[in-house]
């Protein structure tokens, strides 16, 4: 590569959990550079998350983690071309990708979905993510299925 690659931004950490991945999300939700108002929805999603899940023996934002965790891909198929053919080769994700990936999934289906306001949605999407379902989940596992039928072609990695 010729030019250097650009320093990590350092995000800090959000104002109610004291959690730089909250942060990173939230940018992520944010639109318009409005990033009080996409706080505003991620704090009401997490408490419409609370109450939808008070059964439930785990806090809110550690729903929203391991709904997170479930819809993180671990691998992905990219295009190669290769003597005039193109092949979808299965790769891993790099954790930052991975990520960035499961935050941007979420947030891409939870507009999707048909509710009032975004932070219902949200909350729907994040509950359907813990439990297993929903677009981001499948999605997910879309991703599987494709690497796993083009696993003939893993040689063409580099």
């Amino acid at each position: 590569m010729r030019k250097t690659k650009p320093k990590k931004r350092i995000l800090l950490p959000d104002p109610k959990f004291h959690d730089v991945e909250v942060t990173r999300f939230v940018n992520n939700l944010m639109l318009e550079g409005k990033k009080s108002i996409a706080y505003g929805i991620f704090y009401d999603a997490i408490d419409k998350v609370g109450e939808k899940m008070k059964d439930s023996e785990k806090a809110p934002l550690e729903i929203w983690k391991k709904a997170l965790e479930n819809i993180t891909p671990q691998v992905e198929v990219k295009s190669r071309r290769v003597g005039g053919a193109n092949f979808q080769v299965p790769t891993e994700v790099r954790p930052e990708r991975k990520v960035s990936l499961s935050m941007k999934n979420m947030i891409q289906y939870a507009r999707k979905r048909s509710a009032h306001s975004m932070a219902d949605k949200l909350a729907a999407e994040i509950v359907a993510a813990f439990n297993n379902e929903g677009g981001a989940f499948k999605r997910k596992e879309d991703m599987h299925k494709m690497a796993e039928a083009n696993k003939a072609f893993a040689h063409f990695r580099w």
